[in-house]
């Protein structure tokens, strides 16, 4: 599957949260992508993505993550929890209310 291929719903809420933070995380929520058959697969991946992100409270693992230009911790942890929200979001929408491009 693509991005493009995500409901309105799930592209602003996963990917247009994460550019705002940084380009490279939204690359990491992009690639998920590849590997979903549809848009449910991705939320799941992209929710545990997420939690792992949370779990990287350590400086080196973050440096490696975002190939050594790591956003502020803070932000990341905000930005990763509002994804979350997000996400749980999306899930609460029937798929056939979702807006889809095509």
């Amino acid at each position: 599957m693509d991005t493009d291929d995500l409901s309105k719903e799930a592209y602003d809420g996963i990917l247009i949260e994460a550019e705002k933070l940084t380009h490279d995380l939204a690359l990491h929520y992009g690639l998920l992508s590849d590997d979903c058959k549809n848009e449910t697969e991705y939320l799941d991946k992209a929710e545990k993505l997420t939690r792992e992100i949370l779990k990287k409270a350590d400086d080196f693992e973050l440096e490696d993550l975002f190939w050594g230009n790591p956003p502020d911790k803070n932000k990341l942890i905000n930005t990763c929890k509002k994804i979350l929200k997000n996400i749980e979001k999306v899930k609460t929408i029937p798929l056939e209310k979702r807006k889809f491009d095509f």
